[in-house]
């Protein structure tokens, strides 16, 4: 094979690659940009909800985020079983209610618990 042949070869591969990331970088911007979104209604849904104050709010709205990414790496962990991403979301689950206990009065964080259970039924 020629060096130019080589060359070229390695040019479209570069070219394939720099397209490929840039399309992963593009379209996990806009993920993250949905669910910052999304977080951010969910919040000041809270807000209402709960009568948080802004700083509760905003501290609120990080925890969303973090926990849905972790909850969503779970679920789009392939080499789990249904049983081992049941426990492993129960343990999120407990490890965001324990900051959610830190981060709200205890009425509030009663309320957000009766609100969630009402939630989950009519699902």
């Amino acid at each position: 094979m020629k060096t130019q042949h080589k060359i070229a070869i390695i040019g479209a591969a570069g070219f394939l690659v720099a397209g490929f990331v840039y399309s992963h970088f593009y379209l996990h911007r806009k993920s993250r940009k949905e669910l910052i979104e999304i977080a951010r209604e969910l919040a000041y849904t809270w807000k209402r909800e709960l009568e948080l104050d802004f700083e509760q709010t905003g501290k609120l709205e990080d925890l969303i985020i973090e926990y849905t990414l972790k909850k969503n790496e779970i679920i789009n962990a392939t080499a789990l079983t249904e049983d081992e991403i049941i426990f492993k979301l129960k343990s999120i689950q407990q490890a965001e209610h324990a900051k959610l206990q830190k981060l709200m009065t205890g009425k509030q964080f009663q309320k957000y618990l009766d609100l969630n259970k009402k939630i989950s039924r009519k699902s």
